[in-house]
Parts: structure tokens; C-alpha cells; sequence
């Protein structure tokens, strides 16, 4: 199906417009097979990806503007996604000793343990995705995606 038939067109949209709207409809598309993925965890795709970014800090705590720096949806909220966490069992928030204006947060057993069984989850949902693709064309997809 083109992107016409997708959105119920008759007329020819133009290159750029119509990639934009591909586009679009194709990260729709994915968000939404990914976040049905992340529905048994009951986190959100930002959470998910906070406790990545946790994750990769290897212990060491991140503050909530590393987590912004970082997020690869960026947003102001991420406060909030972090009390979520927290709420969840998932992080711990300490109050810096040497900067009292410091919020530091790290990943906790918990967390680690449910953001491999996610990992898992969204492991099967990548291969569903990209079944049509070859480990070439996905190397090249990545290409032209760069150059944004």
C-alpha cells in the first residue's frame, strides 16, 4: 500500500512532501507496535528509555540533565518519568552530598531485572518490523537516515 492509498488520496503528492509524510506514518507505525510491546512492563517508550540510559551509566548515577542530553525523544517532563520510575520500583533518586542542588538517579535491581525482559520483548518486535529488510538494506536504510 502507497502512502495515497494511506491516507486517501487521488492526487500526487510531490517528493518531499510525500517522503515527509512516509516517514511520519512509518514512525507512527513503529511507536505504536513498540509501545504495545512495553504495555505488559506498564512503562512508557520515554521510560524505557531512561532506564536505558541508566542502564548505560554502569552504576555510575546520572542527574535528570544527562537523562535530557540523552533522551532520544527530548522532552522537559523528565521529572515526572523519573518519579514514575521510582514509584515503580525501577530507580532511586538521592540528593547529591557535594551539590545539594543535585538530583542524582540510578537504575536498581529491579529496574535491571524488567529492562532485560523488556529488551526481550522489543528484540521479537525489531525482527517483526524490519522482516522485510536485509542486514544490507537496514545498513543502508541507517545511511540515509545519517544524513538527517
Amino acid at each position: 500500500m502507497n502512502v495515497e492509498e494511506i491516507i486517501k488520496t487521488t492526487k500526487k503528492i510531490p517528493l518531499e512532501p510525500r517522503t515527509a509524510i512516509h516517514m511520519e506514518l512509518v514512525n507512527n507505525k513503529i511507536n505504536e507496535i513498540m509501545t504495545s510491546a512495553l504495555k505488559p512492563f506498564e512503562v512508557s517508550m520515554q521510560q524505557f528509555n531512561v532506564l536505558r540510559i541508566l542502564r548505560g551509566q554502569k552504576g555510575k548515577p546520572a542527574n535528570l540533565s544527562t537523562l535530557n542530553e540523552r533522551m532520544v525523544t527530548k522532552m522537559s517532563n523528565t521529572t515526572r518519568l523519573v518519579d514514575k520510575l521510582l514509584a515503580k520500583g525501577f530507580v532511586n533518586r538521592t540528593v547529591c552530598p557535594s551539590n545539594r542542588r543535585k538530583v542524582e538517579i540510578v537504575i536498581t535491581d529491579t529496574g535491571l531485572k524488567t529492562l532485560e525482559q523488556m529488551d526481550e520483548a522489543l528484540s521479537g518486535v525489531h525482527k517483526v518490523i524490519f522482516k522485510n529488510f536485509d542486514n544490507k538494506e537496514l545498513e543502508q536504510l541507517n545511511t540515509l537516515l545519517d544524513k538527517f
